[in-house]
């Protein structure tokens, strides 16, 4: 029995792989890079179709499949969101993606998504932050110090010229984590014992927790007019973070109206509040901020582009690095019509 052919084997990046590729890229500069992708790909948002993630809720979390597709090539991406899980030693998110060619419907891209997605949502909001925060903002408040508060900090250091993180979480462990994490990355770190002390002072406001619940990490009398905030806690129904006050006072700011409204900030306000897409904003068709005292709010809950986006990166990456394996993933038979006939000679 012979091998399968090279057209059988899907490239495959594992955890290993990806963390190798970081660490070959250099983090800051994969995460600029991520956001040309990212960026690239919002220019063209009409070409992409677009769905709502498909979500599979349950008391103790949720699982989630995003698909989209340039009509060139087919991305989706498999994701939980388990909040309880820290409490059992797992993470809270974890994913794997996949990219296909829509000519042959042949699987062109196996990764592992769970670091990946780590470094797309951090690139994503560095993205929109440049765009919309307002100008010289060099300090940002990071409340919620889990999975996600080094990456946050460190694209916005690369992308938007960061220069100190003021920290606060409930938990001062995730706190000392973070901050140790940071030492030595160009940025100052302040751990702060309130989230009023960890904005005192920051241009961006970062809100990034785990519960899943209604919750008001951020109530209307904590945000003063001009900062930029960035909520990317809230990522499911019944799951945010900021009073409704500062959304009726906030320019609102999104990537996908149609699952945000479900996932997001606003699902607290009306369906007809007027929000902006974030890829108008990109592709020039729509103003970001339109003052210095203006308060944006990117209310972001993650969608398949950015995938989609993060998968084309490492994908391109690969051509240089060669960093994967290969999976046998697909039959080949020499006769296509023949499938019985290859596993009769399997035997």
């Amino acid at each position: 029995m012979t091998g399968p052919s090279d057209k059988a084997l899907v490239p495959f990046v594992s955890v290993d792989n990806m963390m190798a590729l970081i660490h070959r890229v250099g983090l800051e500069d994969m995460l600029r890079g991520l956001v040309e992708y990212i960026e690239a790909d919002f220019r063209r948002w009409e070409l992409f179709d677009k769905t709502p993630r498909v979500a599979s809720h349950s008391p103790e979390g949720v699982i989630e499949l995003m698909p989209t597709s340039d009509g060139e090539v087919y991305g989706f991406k498999y994701v939980n969101g388990h909040p309880k899980n820290t409490r059992d030693g797992l993470q809270t998110v974890t994913a794997f993606g996949l990219l296909a060619d829509v000519g042959t419907g042949y699987p062109v891209l196996l990764s592992e998504m769970t670091m990946l997605t780590a470094l797309r949502t951090a690139a994503t909001s560095a993205m929109v932050a440049r765009a919309l925060a307002p100008a010289g903002a060099d300090t940002m408040a990071m409340i919620g110090n889990g999975a996600q508060s080094e990456f946050q900090t460190l694209a916005m250091k690369a992308v938007c010229g960061l220069r100190q993180v003021r920290l606060y979480d409930l938990d001062p462990a995730a706190t000392r984590k973070c901050a140790r994490n940071l030492e030595g990355h160009g940025v100052e770190v302040v751990a702060c014992r309130t989230p009023e002390e960890a904005i005192e002072g920051s241009q961006i406001l970062t809100t990034c927790t785990a519960d899943k619940q209604y919750a008001t990490i951020l109530s209307d009398n904590m945000v003063g007019p001009g900062v930029h905030i960035n909520a990317i806690g809230g990522d499911c129904p019944g799951k945010t973070e900021l009073a409704p006050g500062i959304l009726h006072r906030a320019g609102i700011f999104v990537e996908y109206p149609p699952q945000t409204r479900v996932e997001g900030e606003i699902q607290q306000l009306p369906d007809d509040h007027p929000v902006t897409e974030i890829w108008e904003v990109l592709s020039g068709q729509k103003p970001g901020r339109t003052s210095s005292q203006q308060i944006t709010l990117f209310d972001s809950v993650g969608f398949a582009i950015e995938d989609f986006s993060a998968l084309r990166y490492v994908r391109d990456q690969l051509q240089t690095t060669g960093l994967c394996d290969t999976l046998d993933m697909l039959a080949d038979p020499d006769d296509p019509r023949d499938l019985f006939g290859m596993l009769q000679r399997a035997a």
